[in-house]
């Protein structure tokens, strides 16, 4: 039969060591839970320096509307050089590089009939060619005012949904702004001053988004 062995006990300096990490351990344990902030998902908090649709627009879209309305052409004038060289067009008076420049214009004119909250208007000065329509809602579509400016970009969201969003917002903000105020369902027959930006893809269909919409 074998004899059994009694364990020794722990040698003074070994537990005097383990005292101490375990101590140290509890300070530390201690210290992160007294400086950790708990922040519920979706609350004001949580979105603190980060993207938030709810206030994106509201906060870009004054620079926006002061942007296009220092740099708004005369449809007339517009219209004569989009007819005659869209691209050196598109160049001169809009922004952004390649396919589909954003341009800014401003005209009086007098509405159509609506279809679906976009209306179609006639411009003194402008072409036969040229079919103008301003979209009035309630459905604000296109990126044209978020990308108005040249000065928001991709790379200042996380994702291509933030980036939408903000576009979304942007429209949402001038719908507030602009558009409130504005029976926006019986326009037509009536003179209309709008200043407000088109993506040039056609140069013979501008889709205005408006910044400012006044009824003569």
């Amino acid at each position: 039969m074998s004899a059994a062995v009694a364990s020794r006990p722990a040698a003074p300096n070994k537990l005097k060591g383990r005292l101490i990490i375990g101590a140290c351990v509890v300070v530390v344990l201690a210290v992160m839970a007294w400086d950790t902030k708990v922040v519920e998902i979706g609350s004001e908090a949580a979105l603190e320096g980060g993207f938030s649709a709810d206030t994106y627009g509201g906060e870009h879209f004054p620079d926006i509307q002061a942007s296009v309305e220092e740099r708004a052409v005369e449809a007339s004038e517009l219209a004569s050089a989009v007819l005659d060289d869209s691209t050196a067009a598109g160049q001169k008076y809009g922004v952004g590089e390649g396919f589909g420049p954003v341009v800014p214009v401003t005209f009086t004119g007098t509405f159509g009939e609506a279809r679906s909250g976009i209306y179609p208007v006639s411009v003194d000065g402008v072409s036969d060619d040229i079919t103008i329509r301003v979209q009035t809602g309630p459905a604000i579509n296109g990126t044209d005012l978020r990308d108005a400016t040249g000065e928001i970009s991709f790379g200042e969201f996380t994702n291509q949904i933030e980036y939408q969003n903000a576009g979304a917002s942007i429209n949402d903000a001038m719908k507030k702004a602009v558009l409130a105020d504005v029976d926006t369902a019986n326009l037509e027959g009536k003179s209309v001053s709008v200043t407000g930006v088109f993506k040039l893809i056609n140069p013979k269909n501008w889709q205005v988004t408006p910044v400012s919409l006044e009824v003569e």
